[in-house]
C-alpha cells in the first residue's frame, strides 16, 4: 500500500485536475459574453444577440459544474491536509471569505438574470448582470490565486506557536495580497482562463463550417475569436516571461528543475524538447545554448543556479516538473500556429473551404485545457516538497488519524463520480452545440464588419 501523503497528494490532484476544467471555461466565456452582447447592445444587430444567448446558456453549464466540483476541494482540506489548514487557516480564511463576499456575492446575485432576464429587462440592464457575473468569476480566480500565490512566496505573516501548534497569522493584509509572485501568476492564469473561453467559441464556429450550418453565426464567432486570439496569445507568452523570471528570482530550484539543470554553469541553455536522465542528472534535449541564462538575465552568459547547488531532500520530481513545463509550452506552440494558419486562410477568404485546418480549429479548443492543467502541475509539483514553501513540507500536512485504505476509497469513488459527471458534462455540452443557436430570424443580418448585408450562405 503507497503511503498515506502519496494517496492524498493523488486524490488532491485528482479533485483539483477535475475542477479546473470549468473555471477557465467560465471565467473566458464570461469575458466572450461581454464582448458579444457589448456588440449587440451598440449595434442591435440581432446576430450578436443570438450569439450571447447561445453561449450564456453554455456559460450557465460549466458554471454549475465548477461550482459542485469546487466544494470537494474544501472537504479535501478538512479530511485529509487538516494540519496543513490549521497552519494556513488565518491565510487561507482572510482570502476565501474575501472570495466569497466578492465573487460568490456577484455571481449568485447576478447569474439569475443573466440565463433568465432576456426578455423581462433592458438590454443595458441584462448587460450589467452578464458584467457582474463575468467579474464575479474574475474576481474568484483573483483570490484562488492569492492564497496559492501565498503558498509559493508567504509575506505579510508571523508564525505562532511551536511545533505542531505552529500556525501562520497574518500581520499585514495586503503585503500578504501582493506577495512577491500573486500579480505575475494571477496575470498568467487569467490569460489561460480567457484562452479557454476563446478556442470553445473557434472550436464550435469552426464545427459549423464543417457541418455546412449557421453560417453567419460561425463566421461571426471564427471572427471575434481570431482578432481576440492573437492579442491574449502575445500576452501570455509577456506572462510567461514575466512569471519565470520571479520562480527564478523566489524559488530557484523550481527553475532549475523546469530546466532540468543539475550543474551551475555560463551560458545555461534553454532546452526546446526532451527529457531528463534522472540516473545520470543530465538532460537529453535539443537547446538553445545560454537561452536560459538569457531568459531569466537578460545575459547569455550569466548561470542559472543547478540543482546540485540545493540540498537534496528540496529536490521536487525533476523529470515530472520538466515534462509537464515543456507541454504547457507546446501547446501554447500549437495555439499559435494554429491561429497564424487560420488567419493567413481567414484574410485571404478561403478558411470556409480549408477543412483540415477547420479541423484542427475545431481540436484547438482541448490546446488551452492541457496547458492549464500543465502550467499547475509544474507550479504545484515544482514546490515539492513543500506545501508552504521554506515554512511547512508535505509530510507535515497531512492529517494525523486517516489511513491509506480510505484514501484509495475515496480515489476510487472520486473517479467514478468524475466520470459519470464529464460523460454528462460532454453530452450536454454536445446537446447544445447541436441544436445551434436559436432559429426565428430572417436569413438577413447586418454585419458591423462589412460593407453591405449579406445573406447566409445556402
Amino acid at each position: 500500500m503507497m503511503d498515506v501523503v502519496v494517496l492524498s497528494r493523488i486524490q488532491f490532484a485528482l479533485t483539483s485536475s477535475f475542477h479546473y476544467i470549468y473555471p477557465p471555461l467560465s471565467i473566458g466565456l464570461g469575458l466572450m459574453l461581454v464582448i458579444m452582447e457589448g456588440i449587440y447592445v451598440k449595434t442591435r444587430n440581432p446576430l450578436y444577440k443570438k450569439m450571447a444567448q447561445f453561449w450564456t446558456k453554455v456559460f450557465g453549464l460549466t458554471f454549475a459544474l465548477g461550482v459542485a466540483t469546487g466544494l470537494v476541494q474544501l472537504f479535501g482540506f478538512g479530511t485529509n491536509w487538516a494540519r496543513y489548514s490549521r497552519f494556513v487557516g488565518d491565510v487561507f480564511g482572510s482570502a476565501l471569505g474575501a472570495e466569497g463576499v466578492f465573487a460568490f456575492f456577484l455571481e449568485g446575485g447576478f447569474i439569475g438574470l443573466v440565463l433568465f432576464g432576456w426578455e423581462r429587462v433592458s438590454a443595458r440592464m441584462h448587460y450589467f448582470a452578464t458584467i457582474m457575473v463575468a467579474l464575479g468569476a474574475h474576481f474568484s480566480a483573483i483570490w484562488i490565486v492569492v492564497a496559492n500565490s501565498w503558498m509559493q512566496t508567504p509575506a505579510g505573516f508571523t508564525i505562532v506557536g511551536e511545533g505542531l501548534e505552529a500556525k501562520a497569522v497574518v500581520t499585514d493584509f495586503w503585503q500578504m495580497v501582493f506577495n512577491p509572485s500573486s500579480i505575475s501568476r494571477l496575470t498568467h492564469v487569467l490569460l489561460g482562463c480567457w484562452l479557454s473561453g476563446i478556442f470553445l467559441v473557434l472550436s464550435v464556429g469552426a464545427y459549423y463550417l464543417l457541418k455546412n450550418k449557421h453560417h453567419l453565426f460561425a463566421k461571426a464567432c471564427i471572427r471575434l475569436g481570431l482578432i481576440c486570439a492573437p492579442i491574449v496569445l502575445a500576452l501570455q507568452l509577456i506572462s510567461a516571461d514575466d512569471t519565470a523570471r520571479g520562480v527564478a528570482k523566489y524559488q530557484p530550484i523550481k527553475l532549475a528543475a523546469i530546466e532540468g539543470i543539475y550543474e551551475t554553469k555560463p551560458y545555461t541553455p534553454f532546452s526546446v524538447l526532451g527529457w531528463v536522465d534522472t540516473k545520470n542528472e543530465s538532460v537529453k534535449s535539443l537547446q538553445i545554448p545560454g537561452g536560459l541564462s538569457f531568459l531569466t538575465y537578460r545575459d547569455f552568459k550569466t548561470p542559472v543556479p543547478g540543482l546540485k547547488e540545493f540540498p537534496r531532500d528540496e529536490w521536487p520530481n525533476v523529470s515530472a516538473v520538466f515534462q509537464t513545463y515543456h507541454l504547457m509550452i507546446a501547446m501554447w506552440g500549437l495555439m499559435a500556429l494554429c491561429i497564424g494558419i487560420s488567419l493567413v486562410l481567414w484574410r485571404k477568404g478561403k478558411l470556409q473551404s480549408a477543412k483540415w485546418t477547420l479541423r484542427a480549429l475545431v481540436a484547438s479548443v482541448l490546446f488551452p485545457q492541457i496547458a492549464n492543467q500543465a502550467g499547475w502541475f509544474t507550479a504545484e509539483m515544482g514546490r515539492q516538497p513543500w506545501l508552504v514553501y521554506k515554512l511547512l513540507r508535505t509530510t507535515q500536512g497531512v492529517s494525523p488519524a486517516i489511513q491509506s485504505g480510505q484514501v484509495v476509497g475515496s480515489i476510487l469513488m472520486f473517479i467514478v463520480i468524475y466520470i459519470l459527471l464529464l460523460v454528462l458534462f460532454l453530452y450536454l455540452l454536445d446537446h447544445k452545440i447541436k441544436h445551434g443557436p436559436e432559429e426565428g430570424l430572417s436569413s438577413e443580418y447586418r454585419d458591423p464588419y462589412a460593407s453591405q448585408p449579406h445573406q447566409e450562405l445556402p
